[in-house]
């Protein structure tokens, strides 16, 4: 069973607003390049809103405060719509997690801006722009890993052969279960997804940008 205390309920409200924004925007910027390069299935589908209740996946949402990986539902795409279906998914694909990096950097604006007026940690916005920045940054790098189906695996699909892309892909319906695999993995080995891989990325994206973790 999970031991929750007082602060781990204090710390999850606070990355909530930012855990909100980080998987809306995801999500609908998706589905709005898609909209761009000429599919209309996500706004026929009602999801190029900023409705969090469209987006959001209870269980993924959990998941991100326990085992650091989180996911919403899916905005449907059809890239039969694409003049170039190839490229289109892959630009479709990067839009989430450009949106995320572009949303951490904007809460880390926000967070200098506080500290430049003196705003402290005592302060409920201050710690919402501190953790947005990172709650963004992380996401934007998960989705970033070449595991169908998550966004880094269209990009890599772009660069393969059709035929070696499409048996690439193919893997994603097994892709929750391969994540879940490596997380299991990390469990028995020390070999963490998040602290070997993710971090690293976090921390220097975060360096760059001027907030400390």
């Amino acid at each position: 069973m999970f031991d929750i205390t007082a602060q781990d309920i204090q710390l999850y409200l606070i990355m909530a607003p930012g855990l909100l924004v980080a998987l809306v925007f995801h999500e609908v910027a998706h589905g709005f390049v898609a909209y761009l390069l000429g599919d209309p299935t996500a706004k026929s589908a009602g999801r190029l809103t900023l409705n969090p209740l469209k987006h959001l996946d209870p269980i993924g949402t959990l998941a991100f405060f326990f085992v650091q990986f989180g996911w919403a539902r899916p905005v449907p795409v059809n890239a039969r719509y694409f003049k170039n279906p190839r490229k289109g998914m892959m630009y479709t694909a990067m839009a989430g997690p450009g949106v995320n990096f572009a949303l951490a950097a904007l809460f880390a604006l926000a967070f200098h801006v506080m500290v430049a007026f003196g705003v402290g940690g005592q302060n409920p916005l201050y710690a919402v722009a501190y953790y947005a920045v990172f709650v963004n940054l992380i996401l934007g790098a998960f989705n970033l890993l070449p595991i169908p189906p998550l966004d880094g695996s269209n990009v890599v699909a772009y660069f393969l052969p059709p035929q070696a892309a499409y048996k690439f892909m193919s893997l994603s319906r097994y892709g929750f279960i391969i994540l879940i695999g490596i997380i299991l993995l990390g469990r028995f080995t020390g070999f963490s997804l998040v602290g070997r891989i993710i971090l690293p990325f976090v921390r220097g994206f975060a360096s760059v940008l001027g907030v400390p973790l």
